[in-house]
C-alpha cells in the first residue's frame, strides 16, 4: 500500500493549515479557518459519542453523511482523495494533527454512499501518527515462521460486564489453524504476571501483544483495567505496561477492549492506545467506543488469519475491517483505530509454504487425553473450554513456585465430583505450561505403564532418550533413586521441565480403608511417593498433576497441594452453553426443553455436553426428549454419586449434613455449614465429605477462604432426608449464619 501523509496544524488561533505529502511528490498545502474545523468537531460530537444511535446502527444514514462531511474536509477544492485512490492495492494515510482532530473517525471517510476505508477497490487505511520516531530501525524482515502472540486477558472480580475471553482466544487459533500460531497465554492479569513471561521468553520472541480487557480514566491518564494478585481490580498506565515489557516490545499491541482508543474530553487527553505508543510501542490497535463481544473476536479471529499468512499489517487491518463490514454485518466495524510511530507497517511472519519455514512443535494438550479404546479425546479442547479463570490462577502458582522456595509442592491434586471438568483443567493447565513437556496416564498404573515415561518425553538428544530407558529399566536400584537421577540437572530430564499428569486416578490407583477413606494402592504407592520425593530432592521444575475424584493424604516428607473444582458459576455456564449446539440461546431447539435440560444439568459441564446431544436428536418427540433428560440425569447421579453406593454407605448423618447445606444454592463459609449442622462430629463429616467428593470445596475469591457447596446434581438424592419443617429450620439457620457473616461483620468471616 502506498503512503500519504497528512498534517494539520494551527497557524494563529483562528487559522489551520493542511499539509498532504507522499513519498518522491512535492507537498500541497492549504488553509481552513478554525469556524470550519469547530463546526466538523461539533457534528462529531453530536453524532458519533458513546450516547448516539447512529454508530449502533449498521448502514445507518447519519454515519454515511459524516463520512461524506469527512471526506469533503479532507478533499477539498484540489481533490486531495484523488491520489490515494488512485492507487489500487489502497493507500494509507498517516495523519498528524491536534488531539481534537486525530480523534475524529476517520475510519469514516465517504465518497458517493461507499465508506473508503472498506471499498471494494483501492481501500483506505487511516493512520493515527505518534511523534516522529520509529522503534524499528533498519531492516524489518519477517520471521520465517508461524505467527508468535502473547495473549493476557484481564478480567478482574466485580467488573461488568464479563469479557468472553476464551471466545477470543478460540476464534484466534480457528482462524489461524491451516498456518499456525504460537499462542501463549499469560493467565493472571496481573502486571507481574506479564512482566515475568516476557523476561522468560526475551526481547523480540513475540510479533503481537493482545490485551483484553477494559480501559478508564484515572485523574484524565488514561489506564488498561488489570488484575491484583487475587483477581481484584487494578489499573495500569501505559508507562507502567511499558515497564512489565521492560521496553521489550512487539511489532503490534492490540488492546481489544471498549475505550480502549477514546481520548478522554474530546481529544484533551491521549488514549490508552495513543499513550502506549508514546511508551514505545510500534503500532497499537484499539477500539474507540464500547465494543461487542462477538464483533472483537470476530475482528481478532480475520486480523490474527491475515498476518499469520504473511500480510503485511497495513493489509491485515483492511481485510478484518471488510471483514466486519461486508461479511458480518457489524456496526462496530468503524470503530477500530490504529496508531503508530514511524515503523513500517510490513509483514510479522512469512507465507506458509516459504522454503525452509519452521513448523509449529506444540501439540494441542486434548490429544494426550485420549479414550484408551475410542482414541477420542476426553476433555474439552482448547477452543472449548471455558471458566475456571482463579483456579487457574491458583493452580499454575504452584506449579510455578521455585522449588527452592518456602512451601513449594512438588505436585497438585484437582479433586472433586464426576463431570467437573478436572481432566479438562488438568489439559488446560498443560496448555498454560508450554515450557514443560508433558506425559500423561490414564487410569491404572503400575510399574510396567510407568516406565513407558521416556516414550512420552521428547529429550533433547538420542542419547538421554537411551540413558532415560536403562535408568528406568534398572530394577537393581532403587526407583527413587533412579527417578533422582532422571530429574538431576545432569540427568536426561536436567534441561527438560516436564509435567506428570495421572489422570482419573481413582481408577485403579488407590485403596479403601474400612472407614471409607482413600489411600494409595500398592502399586502406586512406589510410584508417586519416589516421584514427588525425586523432584523435591533434585529441586527439579517438573511437577505432578493428579486429577482424582477421591482425596487422599500426601506421601510422607512430599507436599501435595489440592485445587478443588466447583460447579460452574452462572457467567461460567453462559460461556458453556454459548459453545453447545443445541442449548446455546440462540438455539432452534424448544425452549422448554433447553430449560429441561439446563436445569438438569446443574451446572456440571459434562452433563450439560451429554443433554446437548441428547435434545439434538430429531428422533424424538418433546415427551421422549423430557423422559431421555431425565433419564441421562438419573445415569450420571448413579454413576457419578452412587458409585461404589458411596452415598448410601455413609453415615446416616453425614447424608442429613449434605441434605442440610442443600438448601443454600450458593456456596457458603464452613461457618455456616457448622450453624446448620450442629453435631459433635460434624467436622468429621465435613471432611468426610469433601474427601469422597459428595461436597464442593472452593475457594472464596475476596476471602481466600474455603467455601462449601452441594452440587444440585444431588439434590433429588437428599432433599428426602429431611422433612418439611426440617427444610423450614435449615433454611431459617443458613439465613442467620449468613447475615451475621455477610451483612453484620464481614470482617470476622475473613478468619473462618
Amino acid at each position: 500500500m502506498s503512503t500519504f501523509e497528512l498534517e494539520v496544524f494551527a497557524q494563529t488561533s483562528n487559522y489551520y493549515e493542511l499539509r498532504l505529502s507522499a513519498d518522491g511528490e512535492p507537498h500541497r498545502t492549504r488553509g481552513l479557518d478554525r469556524a470550519a474545523v469547530d463546526e466538523l468537531i461539533a457534528l462529531v460530537r453530536r453524532d458519533y459519542s458513546t450516547d448516539a444511535a447512529a454508530q449502533k446502527v449498521y448502514g445507518a444514514v447519519r454515519l454515511a453523511e459524516l463520512g461524506a462531511r469527512l471526506a469533503e474536509f479532507l478533499d477539498g477544492d484540489q481533490r486531495w482523495l484523488a491520489p490515494m485512490l488512485a492507487h489500487p492495492a489502497g493507500s494509507v494515510l498517516r495523519i498528524t494533527a491536534e488531539q481534537r482532530l486525530r480523534h475524529l473517525p476517520w475510519e469514516l471517510l465517504a465518497r458517493e454512499g461507499a465508506f473508503l476505508t472498506v471499498a471494494g477497490r483501492a481501500p483506505l487505511l487511516p493512520v493515527r501518527a505518534v511523534g516522529t520516531h520509529a522503534a524499528l530501525t533498519g531492516a524489518v524482515t519477517p520471521g520465517n515462521r508461524p505467527l508468535r502472540v502473547l495473549f493476557m486477558a484481564a478480567s478482574p472480580e466485580g467488573v461488568e460486564p464479563v469479557l468472553n475471553f476464551e471466545a477470543e482466544e478460540a476464534a484466534i487459533l480457528a482462524a489461524t489453524r491451516r498456518t499456525g500460531t504460537d499462542l501463549v497465554v499469560e493467565e493472571s492479569g496481573t502486571l507481574e504476571g506479564l512482566r515475568f513471561l516476557s523476561r522468560d521468553y526475551g526481547p523480540g520472541h513475540f510479533d503481537v501483544l493482545h490485551l483484553s480487557g477494559h480501559a478508564t480514566t484515572d485523574g484524565g491518564e488514561p489506564v488498561f483495567v488489570v488484575e491484583d494478585e487475587f483477581g481484584g481490580v487494578a489499573r495500569a498506565t501505559a508507562d507502567q505496561l511499558a515497564q512489565a515489557m521492560q521496553g521489550h516490545w512487539p511489532r503490534l499491541v492490540f488492546v481489544s477492549g471498549c475505550l480502549t482508543a477514546d481520548a478522554p474530553d474530546g481529544g484533551v487527553f491521549p488514549s490508552m492506545s495513543e499513550s502506549l505508543v508514546q511508551a514505545g510501542a510500534p503500532a497499537v490497535l484499539g477500539w474507540a467506543l464500547p465494543v461487542g463481544d462477538v464483533s472483537a473476536t470476530d475482528f481478532a479471529a480475520a486480523l490474527y488469519r491475515a498476518l499469520a499468512d504473511g500480510q503485511p499489517l497495513d493489509q491485515a487491518v483492511v481485510e478484518a475491517r471488510r471483514h466486519l463490514f461486508h461479511d458480518k454485518k457489524s456496526s462496530y466495524w468503524h470503530l477500530l483505530r490504529l496508531y503508530a510511530d514511524r515503523s513500517p507497517l510490513a509483514p510479522m511472519v512469512t507465507p506458509l509454504n516459504t522454503r525452509g519455514r519452521k513448523r509449529l512443535q506444540v501439540r494441542p494438550a486434548d490429544q494426550q487425553f485420549l479414550d484408551p479404546q475410542t482414541q477420542l479425546s476426553r476433555v474439552a479442547s482448547r477452543a472449548e473450554f471455558v471458566g475456571r479463570r482463579r483456579v487457574i490462577q491458583r493452580c499454575l502458582r504452584v506449579l510455578r513456585q521455585p522449588a527452592d522456595t518456602p512451601g513449594a509442592a512438588q505436585g497438585l491434586l484437582l479433586a472433586g465430583m464426576g463431570g467437573l471438568g478436572k481432566s479438562s483443567l488438568a489439559s488446560r493447565l498443560l496448555e498454560r505450561m508450554p515450557t514443560h513437556q508433558r506425559a500423561v496416564w490414564y487410569g491404572q498404573v503400575d510399574a510396567i505403564k510407568f516406565r513407558e515415561l521416556a516414550s512420552k518425553i521428547r529429550f533433547d538428544s538420542v542419547d538421554q532418550t537411551i540413558e532415560a530407558n536403562k535408568l528406568l529399566d534398572n530394577e537393581q536400584v532403587p526407583l527413587p533413586i533412579r527417578l533422582r537421577h532422571l530429574l538431576d540437572v545432569d540427568g536426561p530430564l536436567g534441561g527438560t521441565p516436564c509435567l506428570f499428569v495421572f489422570d482419573d486416578f481413582e481408577a485403579g490407583n488407590l485403596d479403601t480403608r474400612a472407614d471409607g477413606s482413600r489411600v494409595l494402592a500398592p502399586a502406586m504407592a512406589e510410584i508417586l511417593p519416589a516421584l514427588l520425593t525425586a523432584i523435591r530432592d533434585a529441586g527439579s521444575p517438573s511437577r505432578v498433576v493428579i486429577t482424582s475424584r477421591y482425596r487422599f493424604p500426601a506421601p510422607a516428607g512430599t507436599t501435595l497441594v489440592v485445587e478443588a473444582l466447583e460447579t460452574l458459576t452462572s457467567v461460567e455456564q453462559d460461556k458453556k452453553l454459548a459453545n453447545l449446539a443445541n442449548l446455546r440461546p440462540e438455539s432452534t431447539i424448544d425452549l422448554t426443553i433447553r430449560d429441561r435440560a439446563i436445569e438438569a444439568a446443574a451446572g456440571n459441564p459434562r452433563l450439560l455436553d451429554w443433554l446437548d446431544r441428547i435434545v439434538g436428536d430429531a428422533s424424538l418427540d418433546i415427551d421422549g426428549l423430557l423422559t431421555a433428560i431425565e433419564n441421562e440425569a438419573d445415569r450420571f447421579r448413579r454413576e457419578t454419586v452412587l458409585a461404589d453406593n458411596l452415598l448410601d454407605s455413609q453415615p446416616f448423618e453425614l447424608r442429613r449434613m449434605l441434605a442440610k447445606v442443600n438448601v443454600v444454592e450458593l456456596p457458603v463459609p464452613a461457618a455456616t455449614v457448622h450453624a446448620l449442622h450442629q453435631h459433635s462430629d460434624a467436622a468429621g463429616h465435613l471432611q468426610r465429605a469433601v474427601e469422597l467428593g459428595l461436597l464442593e470445596e472452593g475457594t472464596d475469591p475476596e476471602t481466600r477462604q474455603p467455601r462449601y457447596y452441594v452440587s444440585n446434581v444431588l439434590h433429588p438424592l437428599v432433599r428426602p432426608l429431611l422433612s418439611d419443617d426440617e427444610y423450614v429450620e435449615a433454611c431459617a439457620a443458613a439465613a442467620q449464619s449468613l447475615y451475621q457473616l455477610w451483612v453484620l461483620d464481614p470482617a470476622a468471616s475473613d478468619g473462618h
